[in-house]
């Protein structure tokens, strides 16, 4: 079914771009693309995997004071954040994106141009959103637009893996005055992420007594053995196709080569499953930790020994959530994807983003894009970013982000 825009946000979006400021931003970061790129590459250039983000945090800092935002300091959490003051009257807005990435702190990292891309460990996920957080305070700047709510642009921390989004999570959490909230993750601007997939990540240690090979054989019950009970048994789960439901044990680790003639005493496994819907996330649970409960039963029966126990980690708990995809400001990321001239702008089956925990708080919120739509071979060692027409995906966060915090002649479209 084809997605309209409605009337009431058509015409202030249709306001907001008639202003002459408003054109004048847009024009500009075309104009300014090149200059954006170099402290995009500056940044990636700067190493910073998930929880190692302070040098990038610090030069970020850096670059907020060069734009002339206020407040600008690194939080308690290590979120790099600086604030551009409105004129009173309208919603507070947060911009974001994530400084962390994937790679390792031992990583090279080379930039290379090469048939109109730029390639480089990092310099899209998510250090191209960062270069829009940017790029919209310089076009702000650049085009005198003065907001009626606050802006606060944010580097944000802990996005990847293990992360678990934390960072976004301690900034929403710490700023109850926050009315919406946008994140730049991504690479286009063809599909707007307005849901939460939820995500759960544990870790499983399965605990017998050991022993040889031989000599302890028929004596002990075996870990790893139990281990490969319960992966079976999860294989096995059905999941609905609708909410879009996903499993798979990701890692399992034993014994050594040195002891490879040994049955071990520990045996571990790490599983990861996600849901757009909360309600089949918890049923899939249960399901997963009722077939590792009776794998460690069987292993146990099938020697009548020790006991196959177990213990858990929880390492990620992110929470589903779901908005309307007629919220204004759903439909203000949808009118200025189309007015940028994206053909066929759509809405995401969810996703994992700093979106989720802004959702998970209750504010209006949309992850974006950056401006076109190709393979980007996210968290990849050739990791590559297009360099043509790049700036729509800034002009794109800016005219959402003017929609949110209101400007004189347009009312913000968030209604909380």
């Amino acid at each position: 079914m084809e997605y309209k825009v409605s009337e009431k946000i058509q015409k202030k979006f249709d306001t907001l771009t008639k202003d002459a400021k408003v054109q004048k931003a847009l024009q500009f970061m075309e104009d300014d693309q090149n200059e954006i790129i170099d402290r995009q590459i500056e940044l990636t250039l700067i190493p910073a995997p998930t929880n190692h983000e302070q040098k990038k945090a610090a030069r970020l800092l850096e670059m907020f004071k060069e734009e002339g935002l206020t407040d600008c300091h690194i939080d308690e959490y290590g979120n790099c954040v600086g604030i551009r003051k409105g004129t009173g009257g309208g919603k507070t807005v947060l911009v974001e994106g994530h400084m962390d990435t994937v790679f390792p702190l031992d990583t090279k990292l080379e930039i290379v141009r090469e048939d109109g891309f730029i390639k480089c460990p990092g310099i899209v996920d998510d250090t191209r959103g960062c270069a829009t957080v940017l790029s919209t305070i310089r076009a702000l700047n650049a085009a005198g637009i003065e907001t009626k709510g606050d802006i606060q642009f944010v580097g944000t921390v802990q996005e990847e893996g293990t992360g678990a989004l934390k960072g976004m999570q301690y900034y929403v959490n710490h700023h109850p005055e926050l009315d919406a909230s946008i994140s730049v993750d991504g690479p286009g601007f063809q599909e707007i992420t307005y849901e939460a997939t939820g995500i759960q990540t544990y870790e499983i240690n399965f605990h017998g007594i050991g022993g040889h090979a031989c000599g302890a054989f028929a004596k002990v019950a075996n870990p790893i053995h139990a281990a490969g009970r319960a992966i079976a048994k999860i294989s096995e789960i059905q999941v609905p196709k609708e909410p879009m439901t996903t499993f798979a044990v990701t890692t399992m680790q034993a014994g050594s080569f040195e002891a490879v003639h040994a049955i071990v005493p520990v045996a571990q496994i790490r599983f990861n499953f996600r849901s757009n819907s909360q309600e089949e996330l918890e049923k899939l649970r249960k399901k997963i930790f009722d077939a590792i409960d009776e794998a460690c039963k069987e292993e146990t029966e099938r020697w009548g020994m020790d006991t196959i126990t177990y213990d858990v980690k929880h390492i990620c708990d992110v929470n589903a959530g779901h908005q309307d995809a007629h919220a204004p400001i759903v439909e203000g990321a949808m009118a200025a994807a189309e007015y940028l001239g994206c053909e066929e702008p759509k809405l995401g089956n969810g996703g994992s983003t700093n979106c989720n925990r802004a959702l998970e708080a209750g504010l209006p919120a949309v992850c974006l894009g950056m401006g076109a739509d190709y393979d980007i071979h996210a968290h990849m060692l050739s990791e590559q970013f297009k360099v043509e027409g790049a700036y729509k995906g800034c002009q794109q966060t800016l005219l959402l982000a003017l929609l949110c915090a209101g400007m004189d002649d347009v009312e913000s479209i968030i209604e909380k």
